[in-house]
């Protein structure tokens, strides 16, 4: 009689749990599909394994560059949720083709973002890389936590209680970037870089741009490499007795080696631009790419 009751409740346990094992198995995740590895990773912190996240882009390939391929068009087409950059950072406006094209809606993270309104040939143009401020960060994950609520409203406290306490590290990232560049003598902050980038961020902690290549590495208005923009960026560097220049993670180092022989100064290392790192790299998230990005900077400027 123990034996039996034994055996019944061993049986009604591995029954339960089976159950349970298969309801969780076949329990469909929604899919947030994503144009950078870094909205992917502002989803991340958001949806936690509540969602699958998948980014179109590769660590280090070039939103500017990319050009679409077939399994994109079909990982849209799957999508619960596309979400963007926005401000043409994906060279012609590639993600919202991607959606379109699926009849998805594609949400642009950017958007209440005070834009860096820059001209090129008497033409304005929005600096798409509002990221570099971690402030400006915050609103991204704002919008991609407005836009994961409205489509799974049954977890939104969930949801809200992982972007606050992102939130909060968007904040603290924020106060240590601005304690470790006061290393960095005023007169010293100047970042070039492959292309412009980083204007955010100098604008956020008191630094001068300078690239030769413009905004975009692609063929928009404002981007580019010029002869002119060269010259200029030489100029700057040796006016300001700039100590290192940075080439970037996602763009060809060939030109900014040059510049860095003509003006005769070191090349201070790699910088995360406009993608991410590799996984299990010191970059491999936007925390750990803009810690890895301003020590690098100060290191190589102070």
């Amino acid at each position: 009689m123990t034996i039996s009751r034994r055996g019944f409740l061993i049986a009604v346990v591995l029954l339960t749990f089976g159950q349970q094992g298969i309801a969780i198995a076949q329990e469909q995740k929604l899919l947030a599909v994503c144009s950078t590895t870094q909205v992917a990773d502002f989803t991340r912190q958001v949806v936690g394994d509540r969602w699958e996240v998948q980014c179109v882009l590769a660590p280090g390939q070039d939103p500017h560059l990319y050009q679409v391929k077939p399994d994109d068009v079909k990982l849209v087409a799957q999508a619960d949720l596309c979400l963007e950059n926005g401000w043409h950072l994906e060279g012609k406006d590639w993600m919202q083709s991607l959606a379109r094209d699926a009849r998805k809606q594609v949400v642009s993270c950017i958007e209440g973002i005070t834009p860096l309104e820059l001209e090129e040939s008497g033409t304005p143009y929005r600096d798409p890389h509002a990221w570099f401020s971690p402030l400006n960060a915050a609103v991204y994950v704002r919008n991609i936590t407005k836009a994961v609520v409205e489509i799974d409203p049954d977890h939104a406290e969930e949801y809200r209680a992982r972007a606050t306490l992102y939130l909060s590290q968007l904040q603290t990232l924020h106060a240590w970037i601005q304690l470790q560049v006061n290393a960095i003598p005023a007169g010293q902050r100047v970042l070039v870089t492959s292309h412009d980038a980083f204007n955010y961020f100098c604008r956020q902690y008191a630094f001068r741009s300078a690239s030769p290549s413009g905004w975009s590495t692609g063929e928009e208005i404002g981007g580019g490499i010029t002869p002119e923009r060269r010259r200029q960026t030489v100029e700057s560097i040796r006016q300001h007795g700039v100590k290192a220049i940075f080439v970037e993670t996602s763009v060809n180092p060939k030109v900014v080696r040059e510049l860095a022989r003509e003006a005769g100064v070191e090349i201070g290392g790699e910088l995360y631009s406009d993608s991410m790192g590799a996984p299990g790299s010191a970059g491999e998230t936007y925390l750990g790419m803009m810690r890895e990005n301003v020590l690098k900077i100060v290191h190589g400027l102070r």
